[in-house]
C-alpha cells in the first residue's frame, strides 16, 4: 500500500490521538501502519524521519530544520530530489527512437520465396554502423548497402568499439548474413585512377581504411566507383586503378573489391564492360574482385535490359566480356534519363525509363538468387510543412513489390496494372528529362557542326548528374 504524504508534519503530536498514522521504528527503518487506533505517545525523531518520502514525492524541501541528524539525512536526499528529472529526459528521448525502428514492413522469410533474392537498400548508418543493422530492419530488408564513414571528408575517426560489437550482435540477433549480403559503398572523394602521387596516396588510404573497416565488421563485398582519367590515357588510369587494387589487396586478407558499372560521363572509367574486363585482367588475385551491376548506369550507358531478350543479350555480354562468376551484387534503381543519355538519374522502380519489366527480368533470372540487391532509389517527399523529409515507406514499399515480382505472370492483368499505375506516376518527371535530353542534343548537334567540339562539351556537361542521383 503506497504512503501517504506526511504534509502536515508539525502536528504529528496533536493527530496521533486517535485514528492516526504511527510510526515505529524497527532495525533503523521506518514503518507506517494506517489508521491504528494507539494511546497518546511521544514522537521523538520520528517527525524529521517522516520527511524523507516527503522529500522523494515532493522536491521542495521542508523548512525549519533542527537536530543535526535532519541536516544529513536532507543533504542525503538532496541529490536524488535533483537528479530525479534526468530519468524522465531520458526517457523522452528514447520513446522517439523505439518509434523509429519499429518495421514498416516485416522481412520475409527467404526460404519462402519462390527464388532466394536479397533484396535492401542503402540505408543511414548516423550514429554508429550498429544502427544500419536496425535501419535495415526498419524497411524488411534481407540485404543493405552503408557509408562506413562520412563519404564526404577525407579524414574520420575510427569505429568505435561499442559500435563494431553492436554491429556483430545485432547482425546476429537479425540474422544478417553480413558477410553475403552487405554491400558498404566507397566514398565518392576516392579516384583510384588519380595520377598524381600525393592525390593518389590520399585516395590509396581513405580506400584501405574502409577496407580494413569491412573486415574488422566481417564484411567480405566492398563497392566502389573505379575512378577517373582526368584527361589522361584511359589504358594508364585503368592499370593505375588495378594496380592501387593490387596494393590494398595485399595489406588486407579478405575483403573483395567489386568494381560498380557507371553510367558515361566524361572521363569516369567503367562505363563500358570492356572497362571491368581490363581493370580485373590487371588484378593479381583474381577471387579478390567483382562487379556490381547499376541497373540505372547500365541503361544509361547503354545496355538495354527491358525487354526479356534485349535483357538476355545485355547479360550473355555480360558473361562473354567480363565472366559470370565476377557478379557479385546489384544496385536497382530505375532511369528518369532515356536509353543510351550517359545521365545518371536514379527514378522509383517501375516509374523511369526503364519500366517495370526490366526488374521482372532481374527478379526472374536464375543466375542471381542469393547476390545482395540494393535500392538507391530516390525516398525525398515534401512534409505537410512543405520541407523535404526522406519517406523510408518508400523503399520498405519497393521491396515488397520486388519481391511480389518473383514467379509473376508478366503477360498476367496483375503485372499490368502495377506497370501503367508505375508509369503513369513517373510520367512527368521522364517528359521533363527527355525534354532536357532533346534540346541539349539538339544544341550539342549545333555546336559540332560549327566547330566539330560537340561532343566533347557534351560529356564536360553531363560529368555531374552521378554526383547529384547518387
Amino acid at each position: 500500500m503506497p504512503r501517504q504524504p506526511p504534509r502536515k508534519a508539525k502536528k504529528a503530536v496533536a493527530e496521533t490521538v486517535a485514528t492516526t498514522e504511527v510510526a515505529s521504528e524497527t532495525n533503523g527503518t521506518t514503518k507506517v501502519e494506517a489508521k491504528t487506533r494507539v494511546t497518546k505517545r511521544r514522537i521523538t525523531e520520528t517527525v524529521p524521519k517522516l520527511e524523507v518520502p516527503e522529500i522523494e514525492e515532493k522536491p521542495q524541501p521542508t523548512r525549519k530544520r533542527k537536530a543535526a541528524k535532519v541536516k544529513v539525512e536532507e543533504d542525503e536526499e538532496e541529490e536524488p530530489a535533483k537528479e530525479e528529472p534526468k530519468p524522465a529526459k531520458k526517457r523522452r528521448t528514447a520513446k522517439p527512437k523505439i518509434e523509429d525502428i519499429m518495421p514498416l514492413a516485416k522481412r520475409t522469410v527467404i526460404a519462402s520465396m519462390k527464388k532466394a533474392m536479397h533484396i535492401g537498400a542503402h540505408v543511414s548508418s548516423a550514429g554508429g554502423v550498429q544502427n544500419s543493422i536496425h535501419n535495415a530492419v526498419h524497411i524488411g530488408a534481407n540485404a543493405f548497402a552503408l557509408f562506413l564513414k562520412s563519404q564526404r571528408k577525407w579524414a574520420n575517426p575510427p569505429i568505435a568499439p561499442e559500435a563494431r560489437d553492436g554491429f556483430h550482435s545485432l547482425s546476429q540477433e537479425h540474422k544478417f548474413e553480413v558477410h553475403r549480403h552487405c554491400l558498404p559503398h566507397g566514398s565518392y572523394l576516392v579516384n583510384l585512377a588519380q595520377a598524381e602521387k600525393e592525390k593518389a596516396d590520399q585516395a590509396y588510404d581513405a580506400f584501405l581504411d574502409d577496407l580494413q573497416r569491412c573486415e574488422s565488421l566481417g564484411i567480405t563485398l566492398y563497392n566502389f566507383h573505379p575512378g577517373n582519367t582526368n584527361g589522361d590515357n584511359r589504358e594508364e588510369a585503368i592499370k593505375r586503378i588495378a594496380a592501387q587494387l593490387n596494393k590494398a589487396h595485399k595489406a588486407t586478407s579478405t575483403v573483395v573489391t567489386v568494381l560498380e558499372n557507371m553510367a558515361g560521363q566524361g572521363n569516369v572509367v567503367g562505363c563500358t564492360f570492356e572497362d571491368l574486363r581490363d581493370i580485373i585482367a590487371s588484378v593479381d588475385d583474381k577471387s579478390r574482385v567483382g562487379v556490381c551491376i547499376d541497373t540505372c548506369h547500365a541503361f544509361a550507358a547503354g545496355y538495354d535490359l527491358r525487354s526479356p531478350e534485349a535483357f538476355e543479350a545485355t547479360i550473355s555480354k555480360f558473361n562473354d566480356v567480363v565472366g559470370a562468376n565476377y557478379l557479385k551484387a546489384f544496385h536497382l534503381n530505375d532511369s528518369k534519363a532515356p536509353f543510351g543519355s550517359h545521365r545518371d538519374l536514379h527514378a522509383n522502380i517501375g516509374t523511369g525509363f526503364l519500366g517495370l519489366r526490366a526488374f521482372h527480368n532481374v527478379m526472374n533470372h536464375d543466375g542471381f538468387p542469393g547476390l545482395p540487391m540494393v535500392l538507391e532509389t530516390p525516398i525525398e517527399r515534401k512534409g505537410p510543412d512543405g520541407k523535404t523529409i526522406e519517406d523510408k515507406q518508400v523503399w520498405a514499399d519497393e521491396i515488397k513489390l520486388l519481391e511480389s515480382l518473383i514467379g509473376m505472370d508478366a503477360e498476367s492483368e496483375e503485372f499490368a496494372a502495377l506497370d501503367t499505375r508505375l508509369q503513369a506516376q513517373g510520367a512527368s518527371e521522364r517528359d521533363k528529362i527527355q525534354d532536357q535530353v532533346d534540346r541539349k542534343s539538339a544544341k550539342d548537334a549545333k555546336k559540332g557542326a560549327k566547330k566539330g567540339g560537340g561532343r566533347k562539351k557534351k560529356k564536360t556537361a553531363e560529368t555531374s548528374d552521378e554526383e547529384e542521383s547518387e
